[in-house]
């Protein structure tokens, strides 16, 4: 596979830089906008915050951001050096990047989608449903925990922990 020079590696590490921007950025804006909520009185000011919070993460910046983070690691893998898993901390990033974007899919989607359909339709009593305090918690959460694992591993990109496996071979 041909390789990218030092020119088309910069500008494939800002896009990179880009994604994880949009991501990470995306989702600490996504958990502030919750605490919003809470001097909320209005059906119609709960399903917007919702509903922004939906969209943000969606189809503006989260989702975008992601799939950018996994195209450019992607890309990264296949036309420079690093490879895909020549050094446990890439290995990491590999781990931690496919983790979350699944967990997002499948977890942190489906509560936040489930939190702006129950204010969409009971308004502003559901600050009091169960099922959407519920996604409302887990969504908090869990969502904060991954936005501090990839916090982590912007560092881990950053000081290239553990011996590559070659190295590790040798000694």
């Amino acid at each position: 596979m041909p390789k990218l020079k030092a020119n088309g590696l910069k500008w494939l590490k800002g896009f990179h830089l880009l994604a994880v921007s949009c991501w990470i950025g995306g989702a600490v804006s996504l958990i502030s906008l919750y605490f919003l909520k809470n001097p909320v009185t209005d059906s119609g000011v709960l399903y917007g915050i919702n509903q922004s919070i939906h969209h943000v993460d969606m189809t503006i910046v989260v989702v975008p951001g992601a799939i950018g983070c996994l195209l450019t690691g992607l890309a990264y893998s296949l036309f420079s050096n690093w490879g895909f898993f020549k050094h446990t901390w890439l290995t990491v990033k590999w781990i931690v990047t496919v983790s979350a974007i699944i967990f997002g899919t499948f977890f942190l989607g489906p509560w936040e989608t489930a939190m702006m359909e129950i204010s969409g339709k009971i308004g502003i009593s559901s600050l009091g449903d169960s099922a959407y305090l519920y996604n409302q918690t887990m969504n908090l959460w869990f969502g904060t925990l991954q936005v501090l694992i990839l916090m982590v591993t912007i560092f881990v990109s950053i000081f290239k922990p553990w011996k590559s496996k070659k190295e590790s071979k040798k000694s």
